[in-house]
């Protein structure tokens, strides 16, 4: 895939998200890698959706973080994505967003409990929320430690992250990834949805509980894996 390419599919993807409703101001931030894994595409640090352009999608090497292609500065969170492309290997775009409703529970430093099916379609299990950074992580290459705790968290646990592609960093946001820069939107717009479902279930009922594993796995398997069969072919 050359540069325009992946520029393009980067800055479309950024486009669907400044469309989204998930972010006002500049206040997130569209990656997509080409094929080989070389490459990086991501949105310049605080230009507004509105004014954003193929050509100023800034192009990084994957596995040196040297920019190879665009006038911009990359966005802050940058090494994040970096660190999650080279623990996630069948990732292939990543979305990080303040939207309301995610950050409201990794303000609270609480999972997304799987309250039912709507959360089960997309995620299979919790959205889970990341330890807190130490006063150190946060000091000294945050954005790179940020990145580290997420993949820490997802190899500790074993979480399959293309199973649940989204987390929560505690007291910060969320991240939310997939098989290219597009369905990473999708999935970001999917986890706002849930955590707003999830918030209302508390508020209706404190003691809710998750949707049953017999259950979760029905929904879950209706759109992923080789049994699949939501939607058309």
């Amino acid at each position: 895939m050359k540069f325009a390419e992946l520029r393009e599919q980067v800055y479309e993807a950024n486009s669907k998200l400044g469309k989204s409703g998930l972010v006002v101001l500049t206040w997130g931030n569209v990656s997509g890698i080409d094929p080989t894994r070389s490459y990086m595409a991501i949105k310049p640090s605080g230009v507004s959706y509105d004014d954003l352009k193929p050509e100023d999608i800034v192009v990084l090497e994957l596995e040196t973080g040297k920019v190879v292609a665009g006038d911009m500065r990359p966005s802050s969170d940058t090494p994040t994505h970096l660190v999650l492309y080279s623990q996630f290997a069948e990732v292939f775009g990543i979305v990080h967003t303040h939207s309301p409703y995610a950050v409201g529970w990794a303000q609270a430093n609480e999972s997304i409990p799987a309250f039912g099916t709507t959360h089960a379609d997309t995620f299979y299990g919790p959205v889970p929320v990341t330890r807190l950074l130490t006063q150190e992580e946060v000091r000294n290459d945050y954005e790179l430690n940020t990145g580290k705790v997420i993949a820490e968290h997802f190899s500790a646990s074993r979480i399959d992250p293309l199973a649940v592609p989204a987390v929560l960093v505690a007291q910060h946001g969320p991240f939310a990834w997939g098989p290219g820069p597009e369905k990473a939107v999708t999935n970001a717009v999917v986890l706002e949805e849930v955590a707003k479902m999830a918030l209302f279930t508390r508020q209706v009922r404190t003691a809710a509980e998750a949707v049953p594993e017999f259950l979760l796995e029905k929904h879950y398997r209706r759109k992923h894996g080789p049994d699949a069969y939501y939607g058309q072919k």
